[in-house]
């Protein structure tokens, strides 16, 4: 089960651009982070450190540039998240341009729940039920 569209307005500031004013591709997977941040919540990851010693690492990403995005355009992030065993994450992500027909960039990552020695550990059911409620950081 997908989690409702989590929704996350990103700035293009001139250093995300590259010498032509487009965004630097690699950039738009810190904007895809930032996004999953908030729908995990900043508070909840730095508990799950403290308390737990776990942590969320990007196990596999992709992504698809299908439009230029430029300095100063005002763009929208959505994600979605959903459990893919008891270990894993997966996460639609999507860039959107000012009233754009199609996204300019698409994004899926997957994610793994590891603990302080780098070993996977089953998702805490509380984290799972808080990502797939959409209730993060707004």
């Amino acid at each position: 089960m997908w989690s409702p569209v989590h929704h996350l307005s990103v700035q293009i500031y001139y250093e995300d651009t590259d010498h032509s004013g487009v965004v630097y591709h690699p950039n738009f997977l810190k904007f895809f982070e930032r996004a999953r941040e908030h729908v995990i919540s900043s508070q909840t990851l730095a508990r799950l450190w403290r308390e737990r010693g776990l942590v969320f690492a990007v196990y596999k990403a992709s992504m698809i540039m299908q439009d230029g995005v430029e300095y100063a355009d005002v763009c929208d992030v959505q994600t979605r998240v959903k459990l893919d065993g008891k270990y894993k994450t997966q996460w639609d992500q999507t860039l959107w341009r000012p009233e754009a027909k199609r996204a300019a960039v698409v994004g899926k990552i997957e994610m793994v729940c590891l603990d302080q020695n780098k070993k996977l550990q089953p998702i805490p059911n509380d984290v799972i039920n808080f990502m797939l409620s959409g209730d993060g950081d707004e």
